[in-house]
């Protein structure tokens, strides 16, 4: 069994029995938790697959003695005590152990059939019995504390496919032994206890951040665009408590975005076409913070601590390198002149340590820097922000390249030392990686990672043959669907780093709504601040208990809440490898296994070459994962055809003329209003009302722009304002003389009139009742008197088996009639002498 994908509870006094299965639920296995120990945590796991029957029999073995708590359970023996679709781990305070279980998922996405379910919501039980419980007085309150961290918020997990790691680590024969990430497993603690004692199939890896998905439909050829940001467990926290970077180099705010695109025709990895490209944000490296005791718009930065060698920075850059490979572009988007210095001291450290650690990488390898003032560029009108983002955005993308893998892709500019195809299959790696900043690594920084993901979208579209250029165009549908996964992810972000949506969004740098703009900025401004100076202290609290980086103990002097700050915690010197940590060259800082490899990462280059670019294996499930055929299911109710939000459906507007998603349409439509008030995206709440759209009207109001008044252009045309002509088919696609042979021909007059006749008596027999205009010209309401009457020339009686028209006689027959009812009624009566005699002449003739 590869994986568990549901299991049952049976309790009884002494043990858990949990049974768990594959998700055609015909291999199962059993899990058994003994609840005799107080404080121990006593796992069994016998590592044997059954089948139905087999488990079956195991079940009515300790059925008996399984508690039934309700009628319902006793007129069904078989009935656990609880379901779940998997084991989140378990945790331990100041008592028992106890056991967190997923009980509610939902669909987010798909990956070459893979599944990523969303935590909906979770369970906790105690494992313990009450006979052997062991109290603490103080147990409860850590119980409240943990319990601040929602799971059922932004936690994702998949039981087939590896979300801690890239596609192209999981693709080309990295991942041969299935260990996921440990950076980015946010239950990690939750399983150390009880690694040991249980096997792989078990365990789940769950990451926290965000997974959105999206389906651009062109031309009916669907193309999954899908956004994954894994957020670190390393150095998390909240805004105003976690600034810069541990002892080692673990930066606060660290978050791996990877776009994937895909050609969903084929949902298998062994056949399809895939590409991703990936993207890092994170706070600047070093020791600064930011005192919010005093209530100030915007609280001064310090930088504690003096670093002349940049240690830290140079423990963070040889981990990016180690993992990305190299070129390592820095994007640093803080301001860089100020009258009294704030923000332009981050800009000094960052550009120091650059300066600095240069010195001593070779010179293809060094860290490139890239500055740009956004708040400078966005305030002056002279600027544009986002024109000056797409000329980096193109200059990043082509120097770090991306990931592709299948066959029939067209590289275009990549590097042929990117190249590592064999046996028919396209494969381009990406190396290195752009590091994206400002301050608080949110809205800024957000753009900044959208228009790379706009340039990295248009280079995977043609790499894909979906297009004949890398550019995309603004408001298009394409673009559009882009924009709203990047602002959902940075809103998700945003909430769990600094406890409120983005201040400034996408359409803020373009300047398309400037005055709705700025007063719903000042009403997320203070939203955040607050949280930050009332809310931010307990939710640090749960995030370290959480994550086990304070650890109860019952004979502890200090609890959680007693600590008057948690930076030993996060910078304590006994941690791995401190001692060499320190012994470290000031000038050979990194490791030479790292430059060695390079440009390609470390972390790929280790394994075994026999097993590189192996990809790995469909799931085993996957038909039963998605259709059931033992289950009655709707159409309307699979992921794929109506909760995957689509753009023609959700996007496109209902009067379209030209299908294309690359067109530019100048109006912003309705529909995506629409498509949100649904619910399209999984954000467990939603962007204020007042956010502004790119034609410039508030959607939380009434807009004055419809479906009928969105005109569109083509993107080479978008440029000039007197467009008059659009993209049509013809100048797409081949025509049919080219393709077939055969030149489609304009009907006749006498043809078209035929047609237009058929086509009135169909819009009229169907149409309701509205206004028409008569043959005078005059406006009369519709009605059966003004609309020919069609008479069909056969019909079907409409009798039921409810009722039964009687039928008509006509007056002809109507005395035959009544006569043979008279009949019926009284019987039949005696022939007549001259029907008698015709009777027996008719016998005679024949």
């Amino acid at each position: 069994m590869e994986s568990v994908k549901k299991i049952c509870v049976y309790e009884t006094d002494q043990k858990f029995y949990i049974v768990g299965s594959n998700g055609a639920e015909t291999t199962f296995r059993i899990l058994e938790v003994d609840r005799c120990h107080p404080t121990k945590l006593v796992v069994s796991d016998d590592k044997v697959e059954y089948k139905k029957q087999e488990i079956q029999d195991k079940i009515n073995q300790f059925k008996p003695e399984s508690k039934i708590k309700d009628k319902q359970r006793k007129q069904h023996g078989d009935m656990p005590d609880m379901s779940a679709f998997g084991i989140v781990g378990f945790v331990k305070f100041l008592e028992g152990y106890y056991m967190i279980l997923v009980t509610k998922r939902k669909n987010v996405a798909v990956i070459a059939g893979n599944t990523i379910y969303k935590v909906e919501d979770t369970s906790m039980i105690y494992i313990p019995n009450v006979g052997n419980r062991y109290h603490n007085n103080e147990e409860l309150r850590y119980l409240k504390i943990f319990q601040n961290i929602d799971l059922s918020s932004n936690f994702y997990f998949c039981y087939t496919y590896d979300l801690t790691r890239s596609l192209q680590y999981n693709l080309t024969g990295c991942n041969t032994k299935g260990s996921p990430k440990e950076k980015f497993v946010w239950n990690k603690y939750h399983w150390m206890s009880a690694r040991r004692m249980i096997s792989p199939p078990w365990t789940m890896a769950i990451i926290h951040g965000f997974v959105g998905q999206v389906n651009v439909s062109i031309f009916g050829r669907p193309v999954y665009v899908a956004l994954i940001a894994r957020r670190s467990n390393q150095y998390a926290g909240t805004r105003y408590l976690k600034r810069g970077s541990n002892a080692v180099g673990d930066v606060a705010n660290e978050v791996e975005t990877e776009q994937i695109v895909y050609d969903a025709s084929l949902t298998s990895f062994q056949r399809g076409r895939y590409t991703s490209y990936l993207q890092y944000r994170g706070s600047v490296p070093g020791l600064w913070s930011q005192d919010i005791s005093s209530m100030v718009p915007k609280p001064p930065i310090t930088v504690n601590v003096s670093d002349p060698y940049f240690n830290l920075a140079a423990a963070h850059f040889n981990r990016l390198l180690k993992v990305y490979g190299s070129p390592i572009i820095v994007l640093n988007l803080v301001k860089k002149h100020e009258k009294r210095k704030r923000e332009s001291k981050l800009t000094d450290e960052l550009l120091g340590a650059v300066q600095y650690l240069n010195q001593f990488l070779p010179p293809q390898h060094c860290i490139r820097y890239k500055h740009i003032d956004m708040a400078k560029y966005s305030k002056s009108p002279k600027l544009d922000v986002i024109a000056k983002l797409e000329r980096i955005a193109e200059s990043v993308v082509e120097a770090t390249g991306l990931f592709m893998y299948g066959p029939l892709l067209d590289p275009g500019k990549q590097d042929p030392k990117r190249n590592f195809s064999k046996e028919g299959k396209i494969i381009y790696k990406q190396t290195g990686v752009v590091r994206t900043n400002c301050v608080d690594c949110l809205d800024r920084t957000n753009t900044a990672q959208f228009m790379i993901g706009k340039q990295a979208l248009g280079n995977q579209l043609f790499a894909l043959g979906f297009i004949s250029k890398t550019h995309l165009e603004f408001d298009t549908d394409c673009l559009r669907m882009l924009s709203e996964v990047y602002e959902e992810m940075g809103d998700t972000v945003a909430f769990q780093y600094g406890g409120s949506q983005l201040v400034h969004s996408v359409d803020s740098y373009r300047k398309l709504s400037p005055w709705i703009a700025q007063s719903r900025d000042i009403k997320q401004t203070v939203s955040r601040y607050y949280r930050n100076a009332f809310s931010d202290a307990d939710k640090q609290n749960a995030i370290n208990l959480f994550l086990g980086v304070f650890k109860p103990e019952p004979d502890a002097k200090l609890h959680l809440w007693d600590l008057e700050t948690d930076h030993y915690l996060h910078h304590t010197i006994n941690q791995p490898n401190m001692e060499s940590y320190y012994e470290k060259s000031h000038t050979h800082w990194f490791e030479d296994k790292v430059i060695q490899s390079l440009p390609l990462p470390y972390e790929e280059t280790r394994h075994d070459p026999r097993t590189a670019m192996v990809p790995p294996d469909d799931p085993e499930d996957v038909f039963s994962e998605h259709y059931n055929p033992a289950e009655f299911t709707p159409l309307a109710d699979l992921f794929c055809m109506s909760v995957l939000p689509h753009s023609t459906r959700d996007f496109m507007p209902k009067t379209a003329i030209d299908l294309s998603p690359f067109t530019v349409r100048i109006s912003q439509p309705q529909r995506k209003e629409e498509s949100r008030q649904h619910g399209i995206f999984n954000l467990s709440f939603s962007r204020d009302s007042t956010k502004p759209s790119p034609d410039g009207s508030s959607s939380g109001g009434d807009s004055s722009s419809s479906d009928d008044s969105t005109s569109e252009i083509s993107p080479s045309e978008s440029k000039h304002k007197d467009v008059t002509t659009l993209v049509t088919m013809k100048d797409i696609f081949p025509t049919m003389q080219q393709t077939y042979g055969v030149q489609l021909l304009e009907p006749s007059k006498e043809d078209a009139a035929c047609y237009q006749r058929y086509a009135t008596m169909a819009t009229t027999a169907t149409s309701e009742m509205k206004q028409v205009k008569s043959k005078s010209g005059a406006t009369v309401p519709y009605s059966p008197m003004t609309s020919p009457t069609l008479k069909p020339l056969s019909e079907l009686p409409k009798d039921s088996v409810f009722e039964v028209t009687p039928p008509v006689v006509a007056k002809k027959i109507l005395p035959e009639y009544n006569a043979f009812l008279k009949r019926g009624t009284l019987g039949g009566v005696t022939c007549s002498r001259e029907n008698y005699q015709g009777y027996i002449e008719y016998l005679r003739k024949h």
